[in-house]
């Protein structure tokens, strides 16, 4: 794939590491690449960072034809810099294309795309532990009539920012809240699908819960709301007496990457791993019994979030007296060990540039 690059003449600099928090800054440029259903993919450009232009009439303004990825760029010890998994973001962002009737892109070209941009934007990664340069992919829909249709233009971008922790509290225990009022999303729905309209239905429960004084909420299913579902903007796990028990892939939850990964990494350390449907009732006699031992979220942003109170109809919930449990420190340690170059990769999760 021939791409074009032109550089700026306004270069930034990488901001001081305690100054990061997360998507504040944005790096010098974008990639950016258009679809059109007579001529396919095409004009893919490396252009400094700007504005975009849309019609008004543009399909993503008026309905939602957008999808999205997240993923990381690290730093290591040696001053190389390498990926997690992206392979793994690209077909997730093709499976949601599929889901909202937007373009695929050939694999190996979103790879080369992203590979390509990161080294234009090596500069920007920072190189103290805890920090990363957040990857931003995404494509929305951009025809310029009306109509509802399936979408005959598309565009991609990829913008990047350099970030520290996605929680003020970092690697410390955060409280939810589990929403039993607003649902997220539905089996056959959108909800494995990587898209903002899935993260715009939750906003109301997330400023309730914010309002509150906690960090997000839990969903339940929206059929039932009875069965676990997935943190705002994670996937949830659970070590119920000795197993780790997560919500099982029915259509509604995003399958997560990191989920995907320390998954893998249990069974590897023979830990039991239950995919499965866990309601809210056992999930709270599990609390009141004592045989819920840790709780936390995963996701690329913040990695491992140990979750230290859940509330739920009013009644607060304390998981390990609020402190961050044994395995959920190892799992983030593992992880971000992998990911910083500092753990051996005995997965093979690590693309260098």
């Amino acid at each position: 794939m021939e791409i074009k690059i032109t550089k700026t003449t306004n270069k930034g600099t990488l901001p001081e590491a305690s100054t990061l928090g997360f998507g504040k800054v944005f790096t010098d440029h974008m990639f950016i690449m258009d679809y059109s259903q007579d001529k396919g993919w095409q004009n893919a450009r490396i252009v400094p960072f700007q504005r975009l232009s849309i019609h008004p009439a543009s399909t993503v303004l008026h309905y939602g034809s957008e999808i999205f990825e997240g993923l990381k760029a690290y730093r290591t010890k040696d001053g190389s810099v390498q990926l997690f998994r992206p392979l793994e973001n690209i077909k997730r962002l093709n499976r949601s294309a599929e889901r909202m009737c937007l373009p695929t892109i050939p694999e190996e070209d979103a790879l080369e795309a992203l590979k390509t941009f990161i080294k234009v934007e090596e500069d920007w990664v920072p190189s103290k532990e805890g920090t990363s340069l957040y990857i931003r992919p995404f494509m929305f829909g951009n025809d310029e009539t009306l109509g509802v249709h399936a979408v005959k233009n598309a565009t991609f971008v990829i913008i990047t920012s350099p970030v520290g922790s996605y929680y003020k509290e970092g690697i410390n225990p955060v409280k939810i809240m589990i929403e039993d009022e607003d649902v997220r999303a539905v089996r056959g729905g959108t909800g494995e699908a990587k898209c903002g309209g899935n993260y715009a239905a939750s906003n109301r429960a997330g400023q309730r819960a914010e309002e509150k004084g906690y960090s997000q909420v839990l969903w339940l299913d929206g059929v039932e709301r009875k069965y676990i579902e997935e943190v705002g903007a994670m996937n949830v796990m659970f070590k119920i007496n000795g197993k780790v028990v997560t919500p099982k892939l029915v259509g509604s939850i995003l399958p997560g990457i990191t989920r995907k990964s320390i998954i893998e990494i249990l069974k590897t350390e023979g830990y039991e791993v239950e995919e499965r449907l866990l309601s809210v009732d056992e999930l709270i006699e599990a609390l009141e019994n004592g045989t819920l031992e840790e709780a936390y979220g995963c996701g690329t942003a913040a990695v491992v979030s140990p979750i230290g109170e859940l509330a739920y109809k009013g009644k607060k919930y304390s998981i390990n007296n609020g402190k961050i449990g044994s395995l959920t420190q190892y799992l983030y340690d593992t992880l971000t060990g992998i990911q910083w170059g500092n753990v051996e990769d005995k997965f093979g999760w690590i693309e260098k540039l």
